[in-house]
């Protein structure tokens, strides 16, 4: 039996059409929510962008995580004139949290993956998709992921889950949160097959871990729903 994670935010009606799965090949689902070893959060705001969704808390400041569909992803797209913005969202983080503090602006749907289409790609340039990240993290084994995963979605439709796990750091001026732990989760929508289930350390130690979902769920802070496919 194959198991997949499915993360569920205000309502299951916004996630399932963003996992666009079969109902009639999904056992009832089982809510987990794990005690936390640091920090309680929850998801208060959910954003949907139509090329990605966003699962926010405003206690940090952070998403908890962002899922978004990559088919054939990259492009031509200049990122000249792309910066972050908060688009007004309220308990959003802003360029002041990250200035002078050694930590990058870290994305979660990554804008690579959207440069086939530069308004999409500029969606992606949003307070709400990222997260304080160090930059050997950033510009090392998280970017390498990131190019492995588009040059898979050349042949595959991938389901991709963009994580965090918080301890109690925090920087700038509105004390927004920093990840322990980013994780990203990759999903293929056609053979319905876990392809990647990866924990990154948020430090400069340019390191990883495959771990299993279960790995995932018994560190997260928040509540997660897992579908069991036959």
């Amino acid at each position: 039996m194959k198991k997949v994670l499915t993360f569920i935010g205000l309502t299951t009606v916004a996630v399932g059409a963003v996992l666009t799965t079969n109902t009639s090949t999904v056992s009832k689902a089982q809510m987990i929510s794990t005690p936390a070893a640091n920090v309680q959060v929850k998801i208060d705001t959910v954003i949907r962008k139509g090329s990605y969704t966003s699962y926010f808390s405003t206690k940090l400041h952070e998403p908890l995580y962002v899922v978004y569909t990559l088919y054939k992803g990259g492009g031509d797209c200049s990122r000249t004139g792309d910066v972050f913005k908060t688009d007004g969202l309220v308990g959003s983080a802003t360029a002041d949290d990250y200035a002078h503090n050694g930590y990058d602006e870290g994305h979660e749907a990554n804008a690579e993956d959207f440069a086939y289409d530069c308004r999409l790609q500029e969606l992606t340039f949003r307070f709400y998709n990222c997260v304080p990240q160090t930059p050997r993290l950033n510009r090392g084994v998280w970017k390498v992921m990131e190019t492995a995963v588009r040059k898979e979605s050349q042949s595959d439709s991938l389901l991709v889950i963009c994580g965090n796990l918080y301890g109690t750091k925090t920087i700038g001026p509105n004390k927004i949160a920093v990840p322990d732990y980013c994780y990203k989760i990759v999903y293929s929508k056609s053979t319905h097959k876990l392809l990647h289930c990866r924990l990154f350390p948020n430090d400069n130690s340019a390191s990883f871990k495959d771990v299993t979902l279960d790995d995932i769920i018994n560190k997260v802070t928040y509540s997660v729903e897992t579908d069991m496919w036959n």
